[in-house]
């Protein structure tokens, strides 16, 4: 079975995820940073990984395993698992390789912008319309995909 893994340092949809993780019996796998150490007792799995830079990053391309699903709003992160892995933005949108060329171009060009001290407002804040449109993007997804493997299974 897949799993879901969260780049969950600024993950938003948390709650949202431990629905869809409930409905389709999934396992979730949230990995930060030892800043965001929870010491209240879940059910939950955390993975915490030390305060470097890429830390959490690299943990997550080494846990992903085909077919996994990976919710992150990291788009230098994103491209390195769209060999083996789905993923999806924390607003529900699906990283797809034929955009990515595109999303790193603009993310190095903001980069660049900040370098010479013109700094961005940042995301908008989270709605309720954008944790629907999460909960329902990677809901259908994941839906399409149990299907998929009932027909193939069904075809073998």
């Amino acid at each position: 079975m897949p799993k879901i893994i969260v780049d969950a340092d600024a993950c938003p949809v948390k709650a949202e995820i431990n629905q869809l993780a409930k409905e389709f019996q999934l396992e979730v796998l949230y990995v930060a940073s030892y800043n965001h150490f929870r010491s209240t007792v879940t059910d939950e799995t955390w993975i915490y990984v030390d305060t470097e830079k890429e830390s959490a990053d690299i943990r997550i391309v080494n846990l992903a395993q085909k077919g996994d699903l990976v919710v992150t709003q990291d788009i230098g992160l994103s491209s390195m698992l769209l060999a083996k892995c789905d993923v999806f933005s924390n607003r529900g949108e699906l990283y797809l390789e034929e955009r990515m060329t595109m999303m790193l171009e603009q993310r190095n060009d903001r980069r660049k912008e900040r370098k010479l001290g013109k700094y961005s407002k940042g995301p908008k804040a989270m709605t309720d319309q954008d944790r629907n449109r999460f909960y329902q993007n990677v809901h259908d997804f994941l839906e399409n995909k149990v299907e998929m493997t009932i027909k193939n299974e069904k075809d073998s």
